[in-house]
């Protein structure tokens, strides 16, 4: 596997980790889609993008939320934004932009999903965008 911005450092401050600068909000661990330890720096282009998805059965479900922390550096690029989205079979439902040296809770990124029946993939991604 090639190792990118968003996986050269798995288990260390991306990916499935026990954090060092956060609080997890249930049990011990976080997931990282970015890197938890500020200042780490990449060259990304617009469209790049981590995420994180699971298989559910959506059958007799109406809606589908996350909650999560969205924390975007001070130095973003011009002209571009981390936008969080929640997806489903890779279709984004809900998105919201970060702002730059911004940290905020997001607990309302939600999917209707009410008209989907048998298993879907659902996720979050964590993508560079042209706002």
């Amino acid at each position: 596997m090639a190792l990118t911005a968003f996986t050269s450092r798995l288990g260390l401050g991306q990916g499935r980790i026990r954090p060092q600068r956060a609080t997890a909000a249930s049990g011990e661990y976080l997931f990282v889609l970015g890197d938890e330890e500020p200042g780490r720096r990449f060259e990304l282009a617009p469209g790049d993008f981590a995420e994180v998805t699971q298989p559910v059965d959506v059958t007799s479900v109406d809606l589908v939320r996350t909650a999560l922390r969205l924390r975007v550096p001070s130095p973003a690029p011009t002209g571009l934004a981390w936008e969080a989205s929640f997806v489903v079979d890779g279709v984004k439902y809900a998105r919201c932009l970060g702002r730059p040296g911004r940290e905020r809770l997001v607990s309302d990124l939600v999917a209707n999903v009410s008209k989907l029946t048998g298993v879907h993939t659902v996720g979050v991604r964590l993508e560079l965008v042209s706002p």
